[in-house]
């Protein structure tokens, strides 16, 4: 396999899981997010990703999950299952229910907090890609996982038989770049912010596409691509602006969030726009009303609908 082996492309939000005020896994409120982001043409989704909250769920409640997803959009629009884990046989057991539930590849870490060697960390690459059927988008995640792996050993992970493509959520701009030059014609790479850099790499340069930020924008997020494919770029500056300022506003450069946690900030998006986003669940706190005010502000500059 390689970057040639998938058509994954554009905007695919990492996207939340809704939780009930009691803590458990909202499957109405599920169903419903899933449906009107297929509705606002999401070039695809990512299932219980690090916005999902995959560290505080069941290893039950994430397999309902996969298989709620697979079941309502699976050949409809591309699904990636977050299968991050401590250990190579539990995201292989993760890999597997993706695999039955009709997903199209695996968003996969590093183990977090275990800070692993470049050999420890290829080894668990490689024993996961020797092992399951699905395409692997590597994930970079050093705010998560306490390590940024170098292009050096995102090289060699780019050589293992099921890997296709990197989301590169690194903070450093020169290591990004690094990377994407380096592998682009081996690997699908992810992670151009929809500003001008982003809007040239992807429109000069064959940029991918970005995973991240929770779709909370409707249809201007993948309309930021989906202008830059049909050329009209100024239309591609405008929805680029909205999510722009929503991230400079809400997130730091290393994707940490400004005040609450990610998981909180995207829900409380959700929430105020009258849509399923729901609690987010322990260690996690939701936001505070002051906090909320923050989201509806910047909301609703940009002219968001809110309730």
């Amino acid at each position: 396999m390689d970057r040639n082996t998938v058509d994954w492309k554009g905007y695919i939000p990492a996207i939340t899981t809704p939780f009930k005020e009691d803590g458990a896994f909202d499957v109405a409120a599920f169903s419903t997010l899933l449906e009107w982001l297929h509705g606002e043409r999401m070039h695809g989704l990512v299932i219980a990703g690090t916005t999902g909250e995959w560290f505080s769920m069941t290893r039950a409640e994430r397999a309902e999950q996969m298989k709620m997803a697979g079941a309502q959009l699976g050949g409809k629009t591309t699904l990636l299952a977050g299968c991050n884990a401590y250990t190579a046989a539990e995201a292989i057991e993760l890999a597997g229910i993706a695999h039955g539930a009709g997903f199209d590849g695996i968003l996969l870490t590093p183990p977090p907090y275990v800070v692993p060697t470049e050999d420890e960390t290829f080894a668990y690459y490689k024993t996961v890609s020797d092992a399951i059927k699905l395409p692997i988008c590597v994930y970079n995640w050093p705010r998560g996982t306490g390590i940024d792996m170098s292009v050096q050993l995102l090289s060699r992970l780019a050589e293992l038989d099921k890997v296709v493509a990197i989301k590169h959520s690194t903070g450093n701009i020169g290591h990004f770049l690094n990377v994407f030059f380096a592998l682009r014609d081996h690997v699908r790479v992810f992670g151009f912010t929809m500003d001008e850099l982003g809007l040239t790499l992807v429109h000069n340069e064959g940029g991918d596409g970005t995973m991240g930020a929770g779709g909370v924008l409707g249809s201007a997020q993948p309309d930021f691509y989906n202008a830059i494919w049909r050329g009209d770029l100024d239309s591609a500056r405008r929805c680029g602006a909205q999510d722009r300022a929503i991230m400079t506003n809400w997130f730091n450069s290393d994707y940490s969030a400004r005040f609450g946690s990610p998981q909180s900030v995207f829900k409380a998006a959700l929430n105020v726009q009258g849509l399923p986003g729901g609690y987010v669940r322990p260690p996690l706190l939701d936001l505070s009303s002051a906090d909320e005010e923050k989201i509806r502000g910047v909301l609703g500059a940009l002219g968001r609908k809110l309730v």
